[in-house]
């Protein structure tokens, strides 16, 4: 007789763990695409709510990591600097979470994933696509609110930060510190508004807290692979990592 765990299989809990470490490891090097790994990963064999419900604790847990790895003044500097987009992002977050469930997924993946796909392509083949920094405060707004509505409904809101920081540049530690920081502080908007939807219960709930062991510990093999970029390979690296998260959005979108 098979004994679920939590209504879920032992083998694809087993599958979960491993997509779990392979998402950590893919965070700790580039500083994001852990919940487009996971969402795409365990979706491909749970359902879209238990799929989004078992990344939640894992993202939080190790957004608080990556976000304080220079310690507590570097991460409130970033809260300083980028508190727009910060506010923005959350507010977003809570208001689109509660329509999660009437919003037809495979459009959510095809309008995230086009443009994602887009903008690194572009950036791989060596041709510049970057914002105006002197529209700043518009840009951290407007990416934002995209950033905000996306993460609700999918738990995916990294996508316009990681191409805002791209196009100002910002060196590599500091860009996945505040990859870090605004990404704790969504996770915690998401944790909370999906306890109010009922995504995280008590039955994914301990499955959740479950995958945090192995992204931890993807999260320090990351680490270590991440000190030894320099600039320019960290880049192509996050574009890399970036393309194959649209293009994996984008079949996600034409299999839904």
């Amino acid at each position: 007789m098979r004994a679920d765990v939590f209504g879920v299989e032992p083998l694809l809990i087993g599958l979960a763990i491993g997509v779990t470490l392979f998402a950590g490891v893919v965070k700790g090097v580039v500083g994001f695409a852990m919940p487009m790994i996971m969402i795409s990963g365990l979706g491909s064999f749970l359902a879209a709510e238990i799929a989004l419900a078992l990344l939640i604790i894992p993202t939080l847990v190790t957004n608080v990591q990556q976000a304080f790895r220079q310690g507590w003044s570097a991460a409130v500097q970033v809260v300083r600097d980028y508190w727009r987009m910060l506010l923005v992002i959350v507010i977003g977050i809570a208001l689109s979470a509660q329509i999660m469930t009437s919003i037809p997924q495979g459009i959510v993946f095809a309008l995230l994933g086009g443009p994602i796909t887009f903008y690194a392509a572009i950036q791989l083949m060596g041709r510049s696509l970057r914002f105006n920094m002197v529209h700043k405060r518009r840009w951290e707004v407007g990416l934002g609110a995209i950033g905000g509505f996306y993460g609700g409904i999918s738990g995916v809101w990294g996508p316009p930060l990681i191409a805002y920081l791209l196009s100002a540049g910002v060196e590599k530690t500091e860009n996945v510190r505040v990859q870090g920081v605004i990404y704790m502080l969504g996770s915690v908007m998401l944790a909370m508004a999906h306890m109010q939807s009922g995504v995280l219960n008590a039955q994914t709930l301990p499955l959740s807290a479950l995958m945090v062991v192995p992204a931890v510990l993807g999260m320090w093999l990351g680490f270590k692979l991440q000190d030894k970029l320099d600039q320019v390979t960290f880049v192509r690296w996050t574009l890399v990592v970036l393309m194959l998260s649209g293009l994996n959005l984008v079949r996600r979108a034409l299999v839904v």
